[in-house]
């Protein structure tokens, strides 16, 4: 397995460290972020979920140096009220007014038809006026893709947008190609660190360099290192807690897949993610230099 260079930077693309606050307190998180800093993780990007977690983003992010997305999350949409995307604009142009260059796009926003219950004509209500507001704030989006990409992308066509990040991409080849063509990176994680993840690993050594970035979407997505399976916890072992500490070597898994060294993958991603996200360049001056 490629290991990263102690020299290398990443960013970890989906995170979401507001709840390694509300989990483990903010001395626990701020010892978290300073490991993962320490390990060559010189930025995350922080997205929301809903309307009740878009301040400890912002708040998050100021602290750490780091930057984030606003949006409403497709699993939360149940509990989205009328007033959440007018809101969601408020925060938009308060942000615009105070030039704050942390927030880099909307998001996490998109569509989820894995999960039963959720009301699909609702996710797709709330997944459009968020693009609208892509659109409105000339912003990039963070995609949620759960078995929806071609719903996702027929919205896109009739919505177009800047591009941004399909996030935890898992769809066909085909599917990756269409989103790449409307100017999408497509997000890889500890999934693909999974030998039995065939499907993926296979994407992931296909798709063209340019296409690819890396994330954790911790503290969910753990890597096989991390993960305990079910009757391990019905056995009393806690699932270990993903975090952007664990970046270095998930990408190190993405380039032995693509026959790459730990320190080219991290300038192709890195490059890749300010393409997705502009916003992000001065940060990472500022993260170099800081």
């Amino acid at each position: 397995m490629q290991v990263a260079e102690s020299s290398a930077f990443w960013i970890d693309t989906h995170c979401h460290l507001d709840e390694f606050v509300a989990h483990g307190g903010q001395e626990y998180a701020d010892g978290m972020r300073a490991e993962s800093r320490a390990a060559g993780v010189g930025l995350c990007v922080i997205p929301a979920v809903e309307r009740g977690n878009w301040s400890a983003c912002r708040d998050m992010a100021h602290r750490w140096g780091d930057s984030y997305g606003l949006g409403i999350h497709p699993l939360y949409t149940s509990r989205a009220g009328d007033g959440d995307v007018k809101a969601l604009a408020l925060e938009l142009e308060r942000a615009a007014a105070e030039g704050d260059g942390r927030l880099v796009a909307i998001g996490e926003i998109g569509l989820d038809f894995f999960v039963p219950g959720l009301d699909a004509a609702r996710q797709e209500q709330l997944y459009r006026e968020q693009l609208q507001l892509a659109r409105r704030f000339d912003l990039p989006v963070i995609l949620h893709v759960r078995r929806s990409a071609d719903r996702l992308l027929k919205h896109l066509r009739e919505v177009p947008v800047q591009g941004g990040i399909a996030h935890a991409f898992n769809g066909s080849l085909q599917q990756a190609r269409a989103f790449v063509g409307m100017g999408f990176k497509l997000g890889f994680g500890g999934a693909l660190t999974f030998e039995r993840a065939l499907q993926l690993r296979r994407l992931a050594g296909q798709l063209p360099q340019d296409a690819l970035v890396v994330e954790t979407d911790s503290p969910d997505m753990p890597p096989h290192w991390l993960y305990v399976t079910a009757a391990e916890r019905e056995a009393g072992v806690p699932q270990a807690r993903n975090s952007p500490v664990q970046l270095p070597r998930i990408a190190g898994v993405l380039a032995q897949l693509r026959a790459m060294t730990a320190g080219e993958l991290a300038r192709v991603s890195t490059a890749n993610a300010v393409q997705a996200l502009p916003r992000l360049q001065p940060l990472i001056e500022r993260a170099a230099h800081g």
